[in-house]
């Protein structure tokens, strides 16, 4: 039963991939194309993003898939991993698709034709993407058991803290009062905690 579970699981993340895959397409007009217009901080998620995204996810499924490789052994981490991952990409599908044209990566300001996006997930949390990012890393720490899955989750943990102060001064540079009252009511990535 434990290696169809793994093949589901590395099925399933391959699947997931391939759906947010088609989702940022259509969403935002991009795959590939897209830069940050921050600085050195904001290109070293970017890379990260893109390294994690478009190589640690895939190869993750073929640890799983492949036999004879170790992964989660216990029925509930498994779960727990599964849900976390599909939990996670839901979020970043979603998020996306709130955003449409308003999506840019690594920005400290936003572009003249963006607006304040405050509906969808943006409604719950502040930050959907950077939430969506450090559950899918943990997802795939908890599938794989793969120490180099639970260092890039404390990676993604410790950008995510970097990152957020530097691009809400740019959205309160930005958006002013509007997005002083909205980072009142809304939380930054869990709702009602933090």
């Amino acid at each position: 039963m434990e290696v169809l579970d793994r093949h589901i699981f590395g099925i399933i993340i391959i699947l997931l991939w391939l759906m947010l895959v088609i989702v940022k397409k259509l969403a935002t007009g991009s795959l590939l194309g897209d830069k940050p217009n921050g600085g050195p901080l904001f290109w070293l998620v970017h890379i990260f993003n893109f390294s994690f995204l478009l190589v640690a996810n895939p190869v993750a499924a073929v640890l799983l898939i492949v036999p004879g490789r170790p992964v989660a052994t216990g029925a509930l981490l498994s779960a727990a991993g599964v849900a976390v991952l599909a939990a996670g990409y839901m979020l970043l599908a979603w998020a996306l698709m709130t955003l449409r044209r308003n999506y840019q990566v690594g920005g400290n300001l936003p572009r003249r034709s963006d607006e304040l996006v405050v509906c969808g997930p943006y409604r719950f949390i502040r930050r959907p993407m950077y939430a969506a990012a450090v559950a899918i890393s943990l997802g795939l720490a908890c599938l794989t058991l793969h120490p180099a899955y639970f260092l890039v989750f404390f990676i993604y943990v410790a950008l995510v803290l970097l990152l957020i102060p530097v691009e809400e001064r740019g959205l309160e540079q930005a958006y002013g009062k509007r997005y002083a009252a909205y980072e009142k009511s809304v939380k930054r990535l869990i709702p009602s905690l933090y």
